[in-house]
């Protein structure tokens, strides 16, 4: 599908609703369906980024320069989920906790729809958060218009957003974290430090995972191989700065913290 086509389909989708806000949380989904919604949309249209220690800064950097840049409407608002023991807790369903508070914060500031920016590539996993977002009424244009990754980041092409289309996945920070760790905002910290330095190191490579693991501090890298050693020695020193243990560089592995079955 063509950027133009899957742009077209994208509005039809959009212009179902007479007032959305769209939940951006700075990556290229998000972005790219606040972009195309705010200069297409027939509707009224405003945008809610949440904060929190998950969500690392410069992703909230992004947002606010995009928004200032296209002129959103844009309200930045804690998402909340820090203070829900379920959540923090870690367990095998997370994000449905963590969405269920994501979308709870946008409801009480808004009465349009809320969409998100969830694709079709999106549904083949287990994503505890889709249930949280249909118990909650919130739609999800590009599935709609049966748009997947590929397709998004040809619409950012489209208009130019090269730097949303080259961004890679970057799901929130908790997600690093092994299932029955308890989420903390100190671990998030060293997570966003520890992979910020790492892709300084590899500039160029797309999957770069800091993990906090049931037995310490592991880095996950794609197949290139390229300056592990390097990586390693970096890593290494940086959890001995914390008091962390380093199990070293292995490759990376999609979902790896994330256990079906908590220790």
């Amino acid at each position: 599908m063509s950027g133009a086509d899957a742009q077209s389909r994208l509005i039809a989708a959009l212009n179902r609703y007479p007032e959305l806000v769209i939940a951006v949380s700075g990556g290229v989904d998000s972005m790219t369906l606040a972009y195309v919604a705010h200069r297409f949309s027939s509707g009224k249209v405003g945008m809610l980024h949440a904060v929190s220690p998950a969500v690392p800064a410069h992703a909230t950097a992004r947002v606010r320069a995009h928004a200032e840049r296209h002129g959103w409407a844009l309200t930045v608002a804690d998402a909340g989920e820090f203070e829900d023991p379920r959540y923090r807790a870690n367990p095998v369903d997370r994000c449905y906790f963590c969405k269920s508070n994501l979308y709870d914060r946008i409801r009480s500031v808004t009465q349009g729809t809320v969409a998100s920016g969830t694709n079709l590539d999106d549904l083949g996993d287990y994503r505890p958060g889709l249930k949280a977002a249909s118990q909650r009424g919130v739609v999800h244009p590009f599935v709609e218009a049966e748009i997947d990754k590929a397709a998004i980041r040809e619409i950012a092409h489209l208009h130019g957003l090269d730097d949303l289309a080259e961004l890679p996945a970057q799901p929130c920070l908790s997600s690093r974290v092994e299932t029955g760790i308890a989420i903390d905002a100190d671990d998030l910290g060293f997570i966003d430090t520890v992979e910020r330095a790492v892709a300084e190191t590899i500039p160029g490579e797309a999957n770069i995972r800091c993990r906090i693991t049931h037995a310490g501090v592991a880095v996950e890298v794609g197949d290139s191989g390229t300056g592990r050693d390097e990586i390693g020695r970096l890593v290494e020193a940086l959890c001995r700065g914390t008091g962390r243990i380093f199990t070293g560089v292995r490759p990376y592995r999609r979902g790896s913290a994330f256990l079906r079955e908590s220790p």
